[in-house]
């Protein structure tokens, strides 16, 4: 069992905003104020960056009201960062916490951060320097280990939803085939959620999905798309940004090399290619569809950044979770039992929809990803009912479009 530290704390926000990580950040301040063991409690600017150079504020001062507004607030109210520190970023980070005496050190972010926060808990103790490093789970694409599910996606996966249920209802007006691309690097939860909105046996859209889970094959997409499109006059495709070959390639760069175009190349410090903020798989995938379907009328969207901060569709329930989990950080860190770890989600078993945190191990989350399992799956383009069952009550229900399928009309001569 660890001991008990007396020191300040702070904590960053990191990696892409969601619309509930500041209640994670609120409830992380509610509850850190009210420990006798935390002397100050501090906000990073712009996460480990702002602790390198000791931009930080002092979150004590906040009155009730205003945490309130900013759990409300989509998007990182202290300013977020996609960095990976280095050893000698630690050690900068280290003369800051000496500094300002910081013995708790928490940090609201994906597998990425959780990485970064397990190197500042080792280089930390490798320097002498004892504190308590906490993970706290963020990321509307659902794919760390260890946790049910992540604080982010619930409302990330509303928004994607009801986007699908506006764009199907447009693709029944103007038909055609329509290919939306929906964020997903290596996880496809997110591009999954885009079948909640279908009703029952109505032929609603999206009527393929793509998923990294499944090798992407172009021929097949392409005769798939065509069988769609025979059969119902249009057709409408929820893609993956992270579709890859039986290789691991992501299709996007596979089809530059074929063509000969160009594609976004950006790398960040974590290694990552970036595939979000361009429309370049959108357009990559229209193009082939046009090629083997001349003369049809084809579009494609890219969600990008729209998915993650949306404040018109904020789950409740997500609300709720991501609070929890800033509160449970901060019990665990100053428990005495833990010199780090993340927290994590499980589901209460019942009739009704309910969830606990536990503190699961830092090292079983940094920078790894999960899966979708392969009962979610159904065969090579669509997701299963299991995974409905699962995703649905994460959301807080997914607003029901009516039934406007008229019988043809008889035209007076």
């Amino acid at each position: 069992m660890s001991k008990i530290l007396k020191g300040a704390a702070v904590i960053g926000q990191s990696g892409g905003p969601t619309a509930v990580i500041n209640q994670s950040l609120v409830g992380f301040i509610e509850t850190a104020t009210q420990q006798e063991v935390i002397t100050r409690v501090y906000g990073a600017r712009h996460g480990v960056q702002g602790i390198m150079c000791g931009d930080l504020v002092d979150l004590a001062k906040e009155s009730a009201a205003n945490l309130e507004a900013v759990a409300q607030t989509p998007a990182a109210a202290l300013g977020s960062v996609r960095l990976k520190a280095s050893a000698d970023d630690v050690a900068a980070m280290i003369k800051t916490f000496k500094k300002f005496d910081i013995r708790y050190f928490f940090y609201i972010g994906g597998n990425d951060t959780a990485e970064t926060a397990h190197i500042v808990s080792l280089e930390a103790a490798k320097q002498g320097w004892e504190m308590r490093c906490f993970h706290i789970p963020k990321t509307i694409d659902n794919d760390l280990k260890v946790t049910d599910h992540c604080p982010g996606y619930g409302s990330a996966a509303r928004f994607v939803a009801h986007a699908f249920q506006g764009d199907d209802r447009d693709n029944r007006s103007l038909r055609g085939i329509k290919v939306n691309i929906v964020m997903g690097r290596h996880a496809g939860w997110l591009t999954a959620a885009s079948v909640l909105g279908r009703r029952t046996g109505k032929d609603d859209g999206p009527h393929l999905v793509y998923l990294p889970e499944r090798v992407f094959e172009p021929t097949d997409f392409l005769a798939e798309v065509k069988a769609t499109y025979e059969r119902l006059g249009r057709c409408v495709i929820a893609v993956s940004e992270g579709i890859h070959d039986a290789d691991g390639k992501p299709f996007l760069q596979t089809y530059a090399e074929m063509s000969g175009s160009a594609m976004a190349g950006e790398v960040d410090s974590h290694g990552n290619v970036q595939l979000s903020g361009t429309g370049a798989l959108g357009d990559a995938l229209a193009n082939l569809i046009k090629e083997a379907l001349p003369g049809t009328r084809v579009r494609a969207d890219t969600f990008g950044y729209l998915q993650r901060s949306h404040p018109g569709d904020v789950s409740t329930v997500d609300q709720e979770e991501a609070r929890a989990a800033g509160r449970a950080a901060v019990v665990a860190a100053v428990s005495g039992q833990y010199d780090h770890g993340t927290i994590a989600l499980r589901r209460i078993e019942g009739d009704t929809y309910a969830s606990e945190t536990f503190v699961g191990a830092l090292a079983d989350v940094a920078k790894f990803t999960k899966d979708m399992p392969a009962h979610f799956l159904s065969g090579r383009h669509d997701v299963s009912s299991a995974f409905v069952d699962y995703a649905l009550p994460l959301t807080g229900g997914i607003t029901p479009m009516a039934d406007l399928d008229f019988a043809p009309v008889e035209l007076l001569n």
